[in-house]
């Protein structure tokens, strides 16, 4: 079975970013645009990040510009953004596409272990977020409308976890 540990991305340099170095730790991937209604989320995101980040969370934000167009920019200035904007210190990679022939593997894993309402597979918009366990495996997947506040009780759970 694979595991999101066995994974490769690349960081918004260009360079690999294996997911293997989380490997015992909680993740939130999350799909992310700097000109979307739920933009503001990056705030909550990195609350999160910065509370659970001792007790094993990492939050992993993927840019993508397929929702409207909503993440039109370079990956040198998203990340400048994320960082001025919204003090984002948690990892922001490569721009990528989470639906369609161009689909991230990562997200297609994603999709597969967690599909959405109805079983659908593909992705609504831009900040759907998985929990990933300390294991590899996808626990859930959260609609855009979900602040991150509300999946505290989900994280600490995930957290109180073995790997």
């Amino acid at each position: 079975m694979t595991s999101v540990f066995d994974f490769t991305v690349r960081n918004a340099d260009g360079s690999p970013h294996p997911l293997a170095q989380y490997r015992g730790r909680v993740l939130l991937i999350v799909n992310t645009a700097s000109r979307c209604g739920f933009t503001p989320q990056y705030e909550g995101l990195e609350a999160l990040f910065l509370e659970q980040y001792a007790a094993g969370l990492t939050v992993l934000a993927f840019p993508c510009n397929q929702f409207g167009k909503q993440e039109p920019g370079e990956a040198a200035e998203i990340v400048r953004f994320c960082s001025i904007t919204y003090d984002v210190t948690f990892p922001v990679l490569a721009k990528v596409e989470v639906n369609g022939p161009g689909t991230e593997p990562l997200f297609d894993h994603l999709k597969r272990a967690q599909p959405g309402f109805l079983g659908t597979r593909s992705i609504k918009w831009n900040f759907t977020k998985f929990l990933v366990g300390r294991d590899g495996r996808v626990l859930d997947r959260y609609a855009p409308s979900a602040a991150p506040a509300s999946l505290r009780s989900s994280v600490d759970k995930a957290l109180g976890q073995p790997a």
